[in-house]
């Protein structure tokens, strides 16, 4: 066993947002390996089967407490509905990617043991990634986001019209299927797929990228990240739809006004120590190839 002076974290949690068996097989191996190091797990209840005498299935708000790791194993869509659920309550999250490109889960499956046992023993980066925070004229509440905030028509092929102001300063009046504000985290998701540029996490900025725009000369836009993003649905628009990271969708009537900034809530990511962002996208994207 390894020596417990050296163990960086004490209590480690487990989650996933689909309980297939090849999660369920991760899921167990890192139980084992934690185990082995003398950590106490916890897990969500989408992982019950895995409670024993070395698991615990706990609620949210015992997790929030007690944990001091959350590991997600999944997707990248695992991690952003972790990163919303948890993030905020400084919680730092570690990532093991069974999806396709996995740009925010560093962890491939061969590599569990190996990696997660050097992340426990302090081997590690980190690096803080804030939210987008957006609020909608006339209704209550704040909603977060990781990736993005997208506005849409919400059907296919279907504009719809807004207009766009940065701290006041109208920018632009548009008809697209829709625009993107993203973060740079979000650079590598949605946004990319849409012309995005890929901006470094690093970078304390926003971006917007329209989305089949009705022009010839429209483009994304990279903007300084403590700038306030103010889109007036026009009046003369249908109506349209407003997504986070495409987990949920609000109904925009014509004239909706709706605010996009910077928040003052982080999510700190946890990275192996050989990782780093441009070896991703050499990875992920196939550059060099």
């Amino acid at each position: 066993m390894v020596n417990k002076r050296k163990i960086k974290f004490k209590t480690v949690t487990l989650c996933c947002t689909k309980s297939s068996k090849e999660v369920f097989s991760i899921a167990s191996q890192c139980c084992e390996v934690l185990s082995n190091l003398g950590l106490k797990v916890l897990v969500e209840k989408d992982l019950s089967k895995l409670a024993s005498n070395e698991a615990k299935v706990s609620s949210e708000s015992y997790i929030k407490e007690n944990s001091d790791l959350l590991v997600a194993i999944g997707g990248d869509g695992t991690m952003l509905n972790f990163a919303r659920k948890y993030g905020p309550s400084e919680i730092p999250i570690l990532g093991i990617n069974l999806g396709n490109l996995g740009f925010l889960n560093d962890i491939p499956p061969n590599r569990v043991t190996e990696d997660l046992t050097e992340v426990v023993e302090g081997k590690f980066d980190s690096d803080k990634r804030f939210f987008l925070e957006t609020s909608i004229l006339g209704r209550k509440g704040i909603f977060r986001a990781l990736n993005e905030v997208v506005i849409h028509s919400g059907e296919i092929a279907q504009l719809i019209e807004y207009e766009v102001f940065i701290n006041s300063t109208f920018v632009y009046r548009q008809k697209a299927d829709g625009l993107i504000i993203s973060s740079p985290t979000g650079s590598t998701g949605y946004s990319l797929s849409s012309g995005g540029p890929i901006v470094h996490p690093r970078v304390n900025s926003l971006i917007l990228s329209p989305m089949l725009p009705l022009s010839l000369s429209s483009s994304s836009l990279i903007i300084d990240a403590e700038s306030i993003v103010r889109v007036v649905l026009s009046q003369n628009s249908r109506s349209a739809q407003l997504s986070f990271d495409s987990h949920s969708s609000l109904i925009l009537k014509k004239g909706t006004e709706i605010k996009i900034s910077k928040s003052n809530s982080y999510v700190e990511l946890i990275h192996p120590k050989e990782n780093d962002f441009f070896g991703a996208c050499r990875n992920k994207l196939r550059w060099s190839t």
